[in-house]
């Protein structure tokens, strides 16, 4: 099974053309593409699949959205996701 977590954007970039970004993912840091979301930004939240943001959160829905994985045990570690 598959599932999205809620990753904060740490840096953005552009590399040959596509905007390109670093995201914290629960505390580990990934590469991803912004291809589909390039006005994204440092300090929003995206999902990411398979190396590609596909969709902006809002710092709330984040934030409630790690919680719950959190309290639900999908995720363990409590220092991702935080501002």
């Amino acid at each position: 099974m598959c599932f999205g977590i809620p990753s904060r954007i740490t840096e953005v970039w552009d590399e040959g053309g596509t905007r390109m970004a670093h995201v914290d993912a629960v505390g580990e840091i990934r590469r991803v593409c912004l291809a589909y979301l390039p006005d994204l930004a440092v300090g929003d939240y995206t999902v990411v699949h398979a190396g590609f943001a596909l969709n902006r959160l809002d710092e709330e829905t984040a934030l409630a959205t790690l919680a719950m994985m959190r309290e639900f045990a999908v995720i363990t570690d409590g220092a991702g996701g935080q501002p």
